[in-house]
C-alpha cells in the first residue's frame, strides 16, 4: 500500500512534452491514483504504487505516445518526426488496457476523444468502469474480448482512428491485433522498451502482410529514471486482409 499524492511536475511536463495538464486534470489524476492503488490490494493492476514512480511510468508514459497530439506545433526534443492533425476528435481503442494505461490517462487530457478500453479480464473493466463513474469521465466505454476477436467484427473492424497497446507482446504481434481494428489512414502507437534492429525487421515483415507501414520509431528519456522509452508509430495505409487477425492465440504463437 502506498502513501502519499502524486507529485507537481508541471515543469517536467512543460519541458518533456510541450504541454501541461490543467488543474482539474491534475485532481483527475490524483483521483485515479488513489483508487488504483486502493484497488490494487484486490486486483492487482500494477506494481507502481510509488507516487513518483506511478506519475512517470504510468501517467507520463501514456501521454508522450500520444505526444504528436497534444500540440498543433510540433513537441520539443524532436521526438516525433511527423505531424498530425489535432482539431478533430479520435476514436481510440486501447488494446490490453489492463490497469487502465494508456487510455485514462488519455480520456482525461482528450475528453472530445471517445476511447474504448479493451481487455479479456471482466474483473478488470468493472473496476474502471467505477472509476471513469467517479472521475466524470464520459468518454469511454469499456470492451471485455480478445483483440483477435474484435479485429474480426464489423462494429469495431476497421472503425478507429488510432490503436494505443502496452506491455502486450512483440511489435508484430500488437501490430496483427491493431492494424485490422483502424481505419485507413489510422494510427496505432507500440509503447516499447528496449528496441532491436531484429525486432524492428519482424515488424516489418507483418506490417507488409497487414496494410501498413511504419511511421517513425521515437526514442524519449524518461524524465526521472532517465531511461529511455520507444513509441512506435505506425499508419494503416491499405485494407487489411480479411484473414488477420488470425484465431485467438496464433499470433502470439506464430508472430507473422
Amino acid at each position: 500500500m502506498s502513501n502519499g499524492t502524486l507529485p507537481n511536475r508541471s515543469d517536467v511536463w512543460l519541458q518533456s512534452l510541450g504541454w501541461q495538464p490543467t488543474p482539474e486534470q491534475e485532481q483527475q489524476f490524483e483521483r485515479l491514483f488513489q483508487q488504483i492503488v486502493q484497488a490494487n490490494q484486490q486486483l492487482n493492476l500494477t506494481r507502481i504504487t510509488d507516487p513518483p514512480d506511478f506519475w512517470e511510468k504510468h501517467l507520463w508514459d501514456s501521454l508522450v505516445g500520444i505526444a504528436p497530439w497534444l500540440l498543433t506545433e510540433s513537441p520539443p526534443q524532436g521526438q516525433v518526426g511527423f505531424s498530425v492533425d489535432n482539431s478533430r476528435p479520435l476514436k481510440v481503442i486501447d488494446i490490453g488496457t489492463g490497469g487502465g494505461f494508456p487510455g485514462l490517462p488519455i480520456a482525461i487530457i482528450k475528453p472530445t476523444w471517445s476511447i474504448t478500453l479493451l481487455d479479456a479480464t471482466q474483473k478488470k473493466l468493472t473496476f474502471l468502469q467505477q472509476v471513469t463513474a467517479e472521475l466524470g469521465l464520459e468518454n469511454v466505454g469499456m470492451c471485455c474480448d480478445r483483440a483477435e476477436n474484435l479485429g474480426q467484427q464489423s462494429p469495431y473492424r476497421e472503425s478507429f482512428d488510432l490503436a494505443v497497446i502496452r506491455a502486450v507482446g512483440p511489435a508484430s504481434v500488437c501490430a496483427e491485433y491493431a492494424l485490422p481494428l483502424l481505419a485507413l489512414q489510422g494510427y496505432a502507437v507500440l509503447y516499447r522498451g528496449q528496441w532491436t534492429t531484429e525486432e524492428q525487421e519482424g515488424l516489418m515483415t507483418a506490417l507488409s502482410k497487414l496494410g501498413g507501414e511504419l511511421v517513425t520509431v521515437s526514442p524519449v528519456k524518461m524524465p526521472h529514471s532517465q531511461g529511455i522509452r520507444h513509441c512506435i508509430y505506425l499508419r494503416k495505409i491499405k485494407t487489411t486482409d480479411p484473414k488477420f487477425p488470425r484465431r485467438v492465440g496464433v499470433p502470439a504463437r506464430k508472430p507473422l
